[in-house]
């Protein structure tokens, strides 16, 4: 009887160390859903994906006027506001001043500019190591928080936010 239950337990132990080294739970992936915010008609999807200390971004958007357009992690992962001004301001957990990513001082929720072709599609892809899903460091952990794309172009300059006009899509960062 001894064996059989020694047996067991090993057979547990081992199923249990397979599924903890097991490359998916190194990686955490989150799908989101884009709402038309200001009257537009913009909609798409957005995907983070962790992976080895790094998060891959990549936003797939329709319904934009041709062009330049914003997108940006916003503070609140809150879209009930018809313009989308629920979502708060910029996500700045570092308090530095708004700009482009990787050059000087941005905010973390900086992501930057993309263009929409004629047909109002665009898409736009990121990878950094200073963002992650659900690790709870306030000055990395993008769950909670809220992404905008805006009708105009970030200058990159313009204090706090770019200038970068209406909010014309929301999604709440969220599990």
């Amino acid at each position: 009887m001894k064996k059989i239950f020694l047996s067991i337990v090993l057979i547990v132990v081992v199923i249990i160390g397979c599924k903890t080294s097991s490359d998916s739970s190194n990686s955490k992936k989150l799908n989101i859903v884009f709402e038309p915010k200001s009257n537009s008609t913009v909609s798409g999807t957005a995907t983070f994906e962790e992976k080895n200390g790094k998060v891959t971004f990549v936003a797939k958007l329709a319904g934009l006027k041709p062009g330049i357009h914003a997108i940006h992690i916003h503070e609140k992962s809150d879209c009930t506001a018809a313009d989308g001004s629920s979502a708060g301001g910029h996500w700045n957990p570092t308090f530095k001043k708004h700009g482009k990513w990787g050059v000087g001082e941005y905010h973390k929720g900086d992501i930057g500019n993309f263009t929409a072709d004629e047909k109002g599609n665009g898409t736009i892809t990121l990878t950094t190591d200073e963002w992650c899903i659900g690790c709870g460091d306030a000055t990395k952990d993008i769950l909670g928080k809220g992404l905008i794309v805006h009708q105009g172009t970030d200058d990159y300059v313009s204090q706090p936010a770019g200038n970068a006009g209406a909010r014309v899509a929301c999604s709440a960062i969220i599990k």
